[in-house]
């Protein structure tokens, strides 16, 4: 059995260019199908968050229209409704890495609000690539990435990456809202960024290292980093 660290959002807000909060947190698919994945694989689960408060979800991530149909949505709402990991979540500033043997973080605009400058989830994050830990990450959760910061510059400057790209933020209509773009700045910091279609499944596997484009790569990132962790 692995100790799996999911590195999750405390930010219910998203502060767009105009100064206007708009309502967030993480994506649901993307904490609920790699929970219940590494669950069902025997691993144990500790979220943390920047201070240790509860995780919020996005209520557009909960949504019958986000989830393909009712059901997918009732699932969903169930698992976060119930799972005590979501519940009595630890805090990141006291977080031992030594004790986990992978770390995970899902997505949803929170990430862009709070773990993109959060130390300790970036220094979470660079010390799991550099002790060869596996490291997964989904969609706007690559964000935290950004805090990864040295004096060297960036711990993923160079590796192979995906993410919420560019053109999805564009269809999601948030593109020309946002402060800044998570590709823009993945790419600016010296992530080797790879775009695929919008909103289709994609992996990237470099290393160490799992990232997944979007909610709908949830599942298949889920499966790379369980054939990592073992």
């Amino acid at each position: 059995m692995a100790k799996i660290l999911f590195i999750m959002t405390g930010a219910d807000e998203w502060t767009l260019n105009d100064g206007t909060g708009h309502t967030t947190g993480y994506w649901a698919e993307e904490a609920v199908v790699p929970l219940e994945a590494f669950k069902h694989a025997g691993h144990a689960i500790t979220v943390a968050t920047p201070g240790g408060v509860v995780p919020p979800v996005d209520p557009a991530s909960l949504t019958d229209e986000a989830n393909g149909g009712a059901e997918t949505a009732a699932h969903l709402r169930t698992v976060i409704a119930s799972a005590a990991e979501f519940a009595k979540p630890a805090d990141l500033a006291e977080i031992n890495l030594d004790e986990f043997d992978a770390v995970y973080a899902p997505g949803g605009h929170g990430p862009m609000q709070d773990l993109a400058v959060n130390t300790d989830a970036g220094r979470l994050l660079a010390a799991a690539l550099r002790d060869g830990k596996p490291v997964g990450l989904v969609c706007h959760g690559l964000a935290a990435l950004l805090a990864a910061e040295d004096e060297t510059g960036n711990a993923f400057a160079g590796y192979r990456a995906t993410g919420f790209t560019n053109a999805e933020e564009r269809l999601a209509q948030f593109a020309d809202k946002a402060p800044w773009l998570l590709q823009d700045r993945l790419e600016a910091a010296g992530v080797a960024f790879v775009a695929a279609d919008p909103f289709t499944p994609h992996v990237q596997v470099d290393r160490n290292l799992v990232t997944g484009q979007n909610p709908q790569s949830s599942h298949a990132a889920a499966e790379a980093l369980t054939a990592l962790i073992g």
